[in-house]
């Protein structure tokens, strides 16, 4: 999938959480929606573009929360 196109859903479903008044609950529901609701190929994309561009274009909850939540978003057997 093109990766602009996934940096745009994914600031998307951040604008959503952001309204969180907790940072950390905002990242682990930014984190956990990707994780119900994207398939694998386009995680392991998004958690790339954080690992080798920073994160270009993302918002920074967005970023934070895929960082922070790297092991959730790539199971074991994808790393």
């Amino acid at each position: 999938m093109d990766i602009d196109n996934l940096v745009r859903m994914a600031n998307r479903i951040g604008e959503f959480f952001a309204a969180l008044p907790d940072a950390r609950e905002a990242q682990a529901g930014v984190a956990g929606h990707l994780q119900r609701f994207w398939e694998p190929r386009m995680r392991r994309q998004i958690v790339e573009h954080v690992e080798q561009r920073g994160g270009a274009g993302l918002s920074a909850l967005v970023r934070e929360a895929i960082a922070a939540h790297r092991d959730q978003l790539l199971p074991a057997a994808e790393r």
